[in-house]
């Protein structure tokens, strides 16, 4: 959520007034004082929840765990179209589960990546290292991805080749899945299905017998020899069906008639929507999926029928892993990437958007009672969430009268190189060694870029020692020339965040501290103002900042062990495997931070 600071005061809190020595005198007093009172807190904490957890109802095991992400689903769409749902989709959800209303991610960047790592290790991206989806490498100079992994090599059925696959190596914390594995030795089955890889691989854990996720080059469901030595048969059957060419030459029409939609969404093309040329698509339904062309598996990514493919794949995996088929709990991930595609393609209040949303609702309600009668919903655990929310697209902002702006990275960086140069560079026309204090990275066939990504500056360690170069200095003159950019209201460094000055009632610092892991973030993190972009690619909306628009998820848990009904304690996605945990008489994930979400547990009074 925005702070209630000015504008003003962030701008001076971000210039580093904390670092003072009156303010280190003022923070270590009440530190000191703090500590005390901590100590007591966490007395009468350990009581408490000691008296609750005793209070809280034994449960059979549950056969199965069934975790069910939709991607880029912000909460506000259940409000949105809720009563256009079916029956037992998200409203059977919300009936009969136990849904938090004020569920937020408590950490920015909010991207793919780390929200999924989130949500079954219960631990921020400072805890998990899942900074982003992808970011800048120090060892390696290169741009690499939450899951990319050049040791594996990927499983497509047409035998083991050569091409890089991804895995959950650089995932530092245990997830729900791991821990059940271990308490079961490894009778419990784990997998995770999704058409991103990370969406798939995440989620599932490091010790997980699969992930399955979607090759757009090929239409295939594919894995990683991380898990497996080849695809199961089933896998290859499926793949070998070509389930994705059933939508060939196929039309997204309006599910429902366009008077629901101009209702609840607006116009079908409004000026704000404007759609790169490169997508092969318009901005109006109906959208036809281009038949037999090269691109035909990515512009399936566009639609939701990916989401068809997707459950259907889904379905099988069931069967075929005999997932929840006996007493030792399973736990099965399913992510819905296609909601995310749409999203960045049309914006949160598009009538894409809303279809898709409500198609996710019947193909949801199709998983639920195919789940029913497979393995019973009355033994299943069903976990709701997203994994992210997202923006309003700048110019649908500007057009409400908020302060929506696109800032180009690139002039960010514009005003922060021209600062060190006029700091650092040298004297006597002599050759500007200044030029190699932030960091280079290639990505694809770019090399030479400047290592600003995702909001994190690098600087070059190596240049700034052999020119006796302070961190701190350049770290907090870097910072206050982004904050001449408009839309760039505050930065935080790395020697800010290292040495814990923090305000801890500040939100916005909160969210950045908890997605900071010093091995892989930058040495300034940036944050823009509320409906802006930080962004050089051109995408219509787009996700990844602190306020409530990217972290408000749906939160809900169904099953016997929770009582159904509406909870309006703050909750966070972290909260969901520490409580898993809880219900199914397992360890907590290693790095767990979330809280057991009690109040809406059995309890045996």
């Amino acid at each position: 959520m925005p702070s209630s600071e000015s504008s003003t005061q962030r701008r001076e809190g971000a210039k580093g007034d904390c670092h003072s020595a009156s303010s280190r005198r003022w923070v270590e007093a009440r530190t000191s004082g703090l500590a005390k009172l901590l100590c007591l807190l966490l007395a009468c904490t350990a009581f408490v929840q000691a008296g609750c957890s005793s209070a809280i109802a034994p449960q059979k095991r549950p056969r199965l765990v069934l975790l069910i992400v939709v991607d880029q689903l912000r909460y506000d769409y259940l409000d949105r179209f809720g009563d256009l749902f079916v029956d037992n989709g998200f409203a059977r959800l919300m009936r009969n589960g136990a849904f938090w209303t004020d569920a937020n991610y408590q950490h920015t960047p909010t991207y793919t990546a780390p929200g999924h790592a989130t949500l079954m290790t219960g631990a921020w991206p400072s805890e998990t290292g899942i900074i982003a989806n992808e970011w800048f490498d120090r060892e390696t100079g290169a741009s690499i991805t939450s899951v990319s992994d050049s040791n594996t090599r990927l499983l497509d059925g047409n035998g083991q080749g050569n091409e890089k696959s991804a895995s959950p190596r650089r995932l530092l914390a245990s997830t729900l899945g791991d821990e059940l594995r271990v308490a079961t030795n490894d009778r419990s089955k784990v997998i995770g299905i999704s058409i991103k890889d990370r969406s798939a691989i995440l989620p599932a854990g490091r010790r997980a017998n699969a992930a399955y996720w979607w090759n757009s080059q090929t239409g295939k469901f594919v894995s990683s020899d991380y898990y497996l030595r080849e695809l199961p048969d089933w896998v290859v059957k499926f793949n070998d069906a070509r389930r994705g060419n059933d939508y060939f030459g196929a039309r997204w029409e309006r599910l429902l008639p366009e008077e629901e939609y101009l209702k609840r969404a607006g116009p079908d093309a409004p000026l704000w929507e404007t759609i790169s040329p490169d997508s092969k698509d318009g901005n109006t339904f109906p959208h036809t999926i281009a038949a037999g062309s090269r691109d035909f598996y990515e512009g399936l990514d566009y639609s939701p029928f990916s989401n068809d493919v997707l459950l259907e794949f889904t379905e099988q995996a069931i069967v075929n892993e005999h997932i929840g088929d006996d007493a030792d709990t399973d736990i099965l991930s399913v992510s819905f990437s296609a909601n995310d595609y749409v999203g960045h393609r049309f914006g949160p209040y598009s009538q894409e958007v809303m279809d898709i949303t409500l198609r996710t609702d019947r193909q949801i309600a199709k998983l639920l009672d195919f789940v029913d009668s497979r393995v019973g919903l009355e033994n299943t655990i069903v976990v709701f969430t997203a994994d992210h929310g997202v923006a309003p697209i700048p110019e649908h902002s500007t057009s409400m009268n908020l302060p929506g702006a696109r800032i180009q990275s690139t002039d960010v960086m514009k005003e922060i190189n021209r600062a060190i140069a006029a700091r650092f560079g040298t004297r006597n026309n002599s050759q500007n060694l200044s030029a190699n204090y932030v960091s280079k990275y290639t990505t694809g066939s770019t090399t030479g870029r400047d290592a600003f990504v995702n909001g994190n500056l690098y600087f070059n360690p190596v240049a700034l020692k052999q020119d006796g170069v302070s961190r701190e200095e350049i770290e907090r003159l870097a910072g206050d020339a982004a904050l001449s950019v408009p839309g760039i209201v505050r930065y935080f460094t790395r020697t800010q965040l290292e040495s814990g000055e923090i305000p801890a009632n500040d939100p916005i610092a909160t969210k950045v501290l908890h997605g900071y892991y010093p091995q892989r973030c930058g040495d300034v993190i940036v944050v823009y103002q509320p409906y802006n972009y930080l962004i050089d690619i051109p995408i219509t909306a787009t996700h990844g900042s602190p306020y409530s628009y990217d972290t408000h998820v749906p939160l809900i848990i169904m099953g016997s062990a929770f009582k159904p009904g509406h909870y309006y304690q703050s909750a966070a996605p972290s909260d969901i495997a520490p409580t898993l945990a809880q219900v199914l008489g397992i360890q907590a994930p290693s790095n767990s931070v979330g809280r057991v979400l009690s109040e809406a547990m059995r309890s045996t009074e």
